[in-house]
Parts: C-alpha cells; structure tokens; sequence
C-alpha cells in the first residue's frame, strides 16, 4: 500500500467506520488500540515514514469518531418534539405535514414512500389536530424521515396514489408505530434496517382521503428526481409495451432497475444459482453504457477530450435512470473518476479508483457500509483486481480468451462466497458453470438487445417489436437452462452464517494459496538458463520476476498447507451450530401460530409445526401483492438456513390448522426432509392438500402417528406420543379421513431429552387432555412423570390447559406461543391464573419472542430474544 497512499486511507477510513459499528464505549477502545497495533506492526514492515504512519491513524481514527458523530445525531426527536414518552407514542394517532422523499411504489392495496417531516401533531378522537393553532411549537426544521404505508380502500384510488410524486407536499393523518425489531435469533432486524436509512418511525394511514398532496410551487432540486422518476416509469411503460409480462418484468430490472414486476419465481431461480447480481444495476451495465457512448461520439469524429468530457457528463444520467443503487453509484463514480483521469492523464490506478468511489460514498453516508449491496459491490470488484492476476497464470494452458473469462469467473464466485453465505446463506455448486455460461451470455447478447429495442421504439416501432421477440426468445431460452440446472437440488448448500473471523481469515488463505500457485507456475514454466547459455528474445508469455523463482517443492508443501487449511476452514464453516453434546428446544416466535425446533445431543433436527399467514376470505385481485409476507418463506426458512441445518430429520405437523401448517410448505420447498409425521387425518383445504402432495413429490416418508408410538432419534432423546387414539381398524382400511375440527386430534407427545422432559400439545382441547389423564389414570397413574416444561395448548386458549391437566403433569414451566396484540385475546387470563397457581414459570412469544432452551444433563438454560426470562431455571 506504500505505492497507494489513497488506498490505504481508505483502508483505514473502512477499519475505523467498522470498529464504531461493531463495538461501542469501553470495547470501542479496546477495538481501536488494536487497530493502532495493527498498524504500527504493519509500520515497522513496511517501513514507511512517520508522516505517512500519521495520516494513516488519523484516518482509522477520524472515522471512528465520524461514525460516533453520526449514530449520535440518528436519534428521533419526536418524543421531544409531542411531549411524551415514545414507548406512548406507540399507535398514538397524528397528523404529519412533510415532503415526499422517496418513489411512491404501489404493492397490490398498499402504497409505500417516505415523507421529511416539517411538523407534526397529535390528533384527538375527533380527528383533529390536538394542538391549538399558534400553540405549537417551532417545527420548520424538523428534519426527521418517516416510512409511510398507507392501505388503499378501494380500486378507484390506485389512479390517485399514482399520481403522487416526489417532492409533492403532503398533509397525512395516521397512526405511529415503531418498527419491529428482530423477534428471532438471527432474524431480519427491520428496526435496525430503517434506522440505516435515518428512520425511526413508521406512519400507517387508510384511505387516500387521509392524505391530502399538493404539488410544489416553484422550481426546486427536487424537480431533478421528479423528471427521473417519470423517465423510469415512461422507459418501464414501454418495456411493457414491447415485452409479455414475464419477460417484461425481467428486462426493466435487466435494463433499467425496475425489479418490482420481476416475477417472483424468477428471482428465486436466479437466486438460487448466484445470478441475482445480473438483475441488479452494476459495472457491467455503466461498462456497456460508456463503451456504446464512446462508439458513437467515435464515429461522430469528437475529439478524445470532447468524447470523455461529453460521456463523463452523461454517466450521472444513466446512474439516475438505473435507480442509483449502491452498486450502481459506484461503478458511476469509478466510471466518471476514470474519464476524469483519462481526460487529465492522471490517477490510472484502478484501486485508487476504487479507494476513492468507496471514500466518497462513505463520507456522504456511513452507513452504507451496511448495505450489501456496498459490501459486494466493491468487495468483488477489489478482489477482480487483486486475485484475476493470481488465478490467470494457474489457467496457462487454456485459450486466452477463455482464461479471462474463467479466472474473472472463478474469481468472482470465490470473493462473494463469504458474503453470500452470510447474508443469504446458500450457496450452489453449479453456480460456476451458471454464471460462466450465462453472465457473457446475457451481457452481450440480451442487455444489448433489450436497450436497443427500448431506444429503437420511439423512432421505428417494428423493428423495435422484431427486437423484442428475438430478446424474448433468448430469455426462453436463459429461463430453460437456469430451471434445468436448478433441477439438481443437491447441489444447492445451505451454510451458516460465519463468523467475522471465519470471513477474514478465508480471504487471507485464499489469497495465500492463490500467490503460491502463481509462484509455483512461474517458476515450473520460466526457462532456467546456465551464465554461458543464450537467452531468446521471446520468451514465455508467462514470465517470472527472478525473486519468485522459489523452490519447486517448498512451493507444493506450502500449496499443500494452505489448501489444507482452507478445506478446513470451509468444513468447519459447514458445520450447524455446535452444542458440545447438549440438545436445545427452540420456541420460535413465528407470529400467532407455532413453530418449535427440536436439535437432539446426537444432532439430529426435528421440526414441530411451521406456524402460517391466516388469510380471511378470498381477496379482490387488485389487492393481491406480487410478494406477500408469509411466515415459512419469510421467517422460518431464513432461520434454519441462518443456522446451518442441512437436512430436516423429522417435521411434525400436529394438526392442519393453517397457523401451524401453513409455513411447512416453503419449508419442504426450500429445505430438504427425510420423514413427515402427522395425526392420521387430512383436512378439505387447498394449502394442506398441497403441503402433501409436495411431500409426496419430494418423496418424504409419512408416517401416521397415534397414542402408544415412539420415536429415538439418538440414545439420549426419546418421543413418545400421546395423543391422537389409534384408529379403528375399519376406518383405517377405509383411507386416511378426512376432519375439518382438527384440534382435538392433534398431535401430543413428551420428549424425553438428557433427563428432561417436554410436553408438546399442539392446539388439543379439554376433552382431549381429560382422556390422556384418564387414560393414564387406568394405567395406574394418579400422575404423570413431572414436566420441565408445557408448550400450553392452542396458544393459551381458554379451551385447554385445564386444572386436571396441570394438576396431572405439574409443569415447572409454560411456553406460551402467541402473536403480538392478536385478535383472539391469546393467551387467556384464567389460563396465566391457573398456570400462576401450580407455581409454573411462564414464558411468552408475544413479550419475549424467540424462547431457546439448552438441555444438559445438570439443567436446562433459557435465554430469550427480548426482554430476559423471568428467572433462570
């Protein structure tokens, strides 16, 4: 870096703005002193000068600082500003007067934009501002940002919310509402994402009557963005024109950056394959854009300072148009840095490019950090430059045109592989071959063609259709291949999210073993000559510097090693979490429904229940969004994959309720299941009928379980099951039944786990819990084996957890799976007072969200996602 004095501070800049993010008071110190060591070690040898060292610890700690400065400022004022607390500010209805900040973005019966508040009041049950007029106090620079979403009512007002633009003047009654935080371990942190966007309250309104939006008066910077908005919605207008819904979609994110019309299965796809980055805006577009500019002003006979000046001032257009994306922002910046450069023939580096596109976004904005799409951004564009040359020369024997597309390839998928296991983790063993065939495929074949045909429609509609058809046809053809290679489910990996560490260290043994194989490569094909021999004057197109001609087999050993070293890196990183022998009892908190995941001592992972989004009636076709909140898509698959489950032993679906079932079919489509177990009976209803036959396609064994089976998935767990009674033998032979009141045949078992027991109910009634009693009683039982703890039927329903039930098991504790202020009142108070009575420690979703249990043979910890545990057991 001595040679790059702008990419190490900017290094630097990165390293402090990490440390204040990661680390706060005390540890934030510590974190920088380290950082300072770091540094001084990287000082003595490098020997570089004291001037040099100065700048470069005022960069690691001015950022530092920077980043304090800002999460000081990133508070809401609004408590100050209405005079109250703001856990009572919490769906406390107001009136907001601001700016629209954002694109207004429709989503079925939702409208979604931000507003830059410029006052705000309460407003009391008749609707009206609660404040006097002249009472307020001074709000003009009040410059908080709120997220707006606002429900249409009717059909008729989707013309009216798309009539609103950005910069518009808005006067908006609603309700304020924080935003949820994370309720799971390792699950999205919504709050926390806003709050990157300087966002600390929601404000939900109905209707467009509770808006009232008026234009601006007079010329503003905001105009800029209201003409860009009406360029993107014009430009995707037309795609639709020229494109069929299926691929319209498709070519306005290839394009243009529109991706809200991408079909979601599509993206799935993509996704699975590592292809998403071609959807997004990046280098290769602002690439193609700047070459075809500079092509034609070529041709137009410019002069080399008027093309690069006149495309320099166009790339700011194109970086607008394409939604001005992180990932976008930087390959404009890098784009207009370059042809700066090349104007004033200066600063040809590309990392000093790079270094100062990263600074400049960083200054303006540190928390785009972290964005992922930051992260990827530059972290695969840094490792193109500093791994292609490694890997080049390992590909010698290949064609030269292929050899830069392999090794570009190769390079890529291996410097994003850390972060796509982080953020998303999975990751498919064809992604490779996806990628090396389709990448080039798509950027000079399809992009190409898709540009063409939109800027070719407005001067020669035919030829612009005739374009669009050929495109389609190719998209056909991209469509058929991604299925086809995502027909091998077995090459798709799920991992766990590694650890900082684990990421910094697979860089540091990828890049070692890569040097190493590049100087073993040289030195095998360097020609060695004697003093008296004469050299050619041509040689290797492969040449060798002398000081990397080292020992052919000190370089294998140290191959040897670093390949060793990172294969065990990457099994260890494949690994589920380890429990060091204990088995762990996982209460999700999956809204109103349940969602428990059991993980044995011997590792094995069983699923009860998948909790589900209820729907009420059919909804009008207008209202349906392109992607609805679901809870297996969007809660729970996330959160085995987060935590590096592989392979689901056993799922168990203790009735077909849709708050217990509903979930399980993302579950068996995104993760595999070896054996599904269910009560015996199947209900009349589409998505149950279809969680079925998808486990059937799959080919996951079903198995019908009834009072008196077991189950010992390894020698220290045991299920046995309770409840549904066996069938008689006549309605067996008849088929599975079909029962529409499915809660008095759910699934009950114990599970006995390292001397603890568990009690799991599923939604069962009192008549149900009457008869295991009795049923035990006959048995010669006036009590059954005390519980551990009691997962509290029907999410403390009042129609179960009766007084003989616990008077039977004598729970020490209760887990009460229950959705945050749900309809029904759940959990009940005389369930909480009869659970109080028997001494029982209760333990709530609802309050607490995900409840995680960690079993040992010496006692059972608990810990909670939000607020602690009423006591440890």
């Amino acid at each position: 870096m001595k040679q790059r004095p702008l990419l190490a501070f900017t290094v630097c800049w990165i390293a402090g703005n990490a440390a204040g993010c990661l680390f706060s008071g005390v540890q934030l110190l510590l974190a920088w002193a380290g950082l300072l060591l770091l540094l001084a070690v990287y000082v003595v040898y490098g020997n570089l000068s004291w001037k040099y060292t100065v700048i470069l610890m005022l960069s690691l700690s001015l950022a530092a600082v920077y980043w304090e400065w800002n999460e000081h400022r990133n508070l809401t004022v609004l408590p100050e500003v209405l005079g109250t607390r703001a856990d009572a500010l919490h769906e406390a209805p107001v009136r907001a007067e601001g700016v629209i900040v954002t694109p207004v973005e429709r989503d079925g019966d939702r409208v979604d934009f931000t507003i830059r508040l410029t006052r705000i009041s309460p407003r009391n049950e008749a609707g009206t501002a609660g404040i006097p007029a002249g009472d307020e106090p001074d709000q003009m620079n009040l410059k908080e940002k709120l997220a707006v979403q606002l429900k249409l009512l009717e059909e008729e007002e989707i013309a009216v919310a798309a009539a609103w633009q950005r910069g518009d003047r808005v006067v908006l009654d609603g309700e304020l509402e924080l935003p949820s935080a994370a309720r799971n371990f390792g699950g999205f942190d919504y709050q926390r994402y806003l709050r990157s966007l300087r966002i600390h309250w929601l404000l939900k309104s109905k209707g467009v009557d509770s808006a009232v939006v008026t234009p601006p008066v007079q010329w503003n910077p905001s105009f800029i963005l209201r003409w860009n908005d009406k360029a993107r919605a014009v430009l995707g207008r037309e795609m639709d024109r020229l494109f069929q819904p299926l691929h319209s979609g498709y070519m306005k994110g290839l394009v243009i950056g529109l991706q809200d019309d991408l079909d979601p299965e599509t993206f799935r796809q993509f996704s699975q394959l590592g292809l998403t980055h071609i959807l997004a805006i990046s280098g290769m577009h602002v690439a193609v854009y700047v070459g075809v500019l500079l092509w034609i002003f070529r041709r137009c006979r410019m002069t080399r300072e008027t093309m690069l000046t006149v495309t320099l001032l166009l790339v700011p257009v194109y970086v607008l148009l394409a939604g001005a994306g992180p990932s976008v922002i930087r390959a404009g910046l890098m784009s207009m840095i370059a042809l700066l450069a090349a104007r004033m023939g200066m600063l040809k580096d590309g990392l000093n490019l790079l270094a100062t596109s990263a600074l400049v976004m960083l200054v303006s904005d540190p928390y785009m950090l972290l964005s992922v799409s930051f992260q990827l951004s530059f972290l695969v564009t840094a490792g193109l430059m500093l791994y292609v040359p490694l890997a080049e020369p390992l590909l010698c024997r290949l064609p030269r045109w292929l050899r830069s597309a392999v090794s570009v390839t190769l390079v890529a998928q291996g410097v994003s592989f850390p972060l796509t296991i982080y953020y998303f983790n999975q990751f498919s063993l064809l992604s490779f071959a996806a990628n090396l065939l389709l990448v080039p495929f798509i950027t000079f074949m399809i992009l190409p063609l898709g540009m063409a045909a939109l800027l070719l429609a407005q001067i020669w509609g035919k030829g612009a259709t005739l374009l669009a058809q050929l495109t389609e046809q190719l998209n056909g053809l991209t469509f058929h291949l991604v299925e086809w290679i995502n027909g091998f489910p077995a090459a798709l990996m799920i991992w766990r999210s590694p650890s900082l560490l684990w990421i910094g260290a697979y860089y540091l043994l990828l890049y070692a073993l890569l040097y190493a194989a590049r100087q073993q490569t040289w030195a095998r094909l360097t020609p060695q000559y004697t003093e008296e021999e004469t050299r050619p004057l041509h040689g290797d197109d492969l040449p060798a510097p002398p000081e990397s001609r080292l020992d052919w087999r000190y370089s294998r050993t140290a191959i040897l090693l670093l390949a060793v070293g990172l294969g065990s890196l990457l099994y260890t990183g494949y690994q589920p979490e380890q429990l060091s022998g204990a088995g762990a009892i996982s209460y999700l908190d999956v809204g109103q429904g349940d969602s428990i995941l059991i993980t044995t001592p011997g590792g094995a992972h069983i699923l009860v229940d998948g909790g589900g989004t209820v729907s009420f009636g059919e909804r009008e076709a207008w209202r349906i969004r392109r992607s609805p909140f679901e809870v297996g898509a969007k809660t729970l698959v996330p959160l085995l994959k987060k935590r590096g489950i592989h392979r689901l032993d056993a799922v168990i679906i203790t009735h077909a309720d849709q708050d217990h079932a509903g979930g399980l079919q993302a579950v068996l489509e995104g993760i595999p299941v070896s054996a599904l177990l269910f009560n015996g009976t199947l209900a009349d209803r589409e998505p149950y009928t279809k969680l079925m036959r998808t486990a059937l396609h799959k080919n996951v064994r079903l198995y019908a379980v009834h009072q008196g089976l077991f189950l010992a998935p390894d020698n220290a767990t045991e299920l046995s099951f309770l409840w549904p009674e066996p069938r008689a033998e006549e309605t067996a032979t008849a088929g599975i039944p079909v029962l529409e009141d499915q809660n008095h045949d759910s699934v009950v078992f114990r599970l006995e786990m390292k001397g603890h027991s568990f009690l799991f109910t599923g939604d069962m009634d009192l008549e149900a819990e009457e008869e295991i009693v009795e049923s035990g009683r006959r048995s010669g039982l006036h009590s059954g084996p005390v519980i551990d703890v009691l997962k509290a039927a029907h999410h403390g329903s009042k129609t179960s957890t009766g007084e003989s039930w616990l008077a039977f098991w004598k729970p020490r504790a209760a887990v009460i799976s229950a959705g945050v202020n749900n309809l029904y009142g759940h959990p009940n108070a005389e369930v909480l007072d009869r659970l109080e009575a028997g001494s029982s420690q209760v333990f709530r979703t609802d309050r607490q969200g995900e409840i995680q249990m960690k079993v040992k043979e010496e006692g059972i910890e608990v810990r909670c996602k939000l607020d602690p545990p009423p006591g440890q057991k």
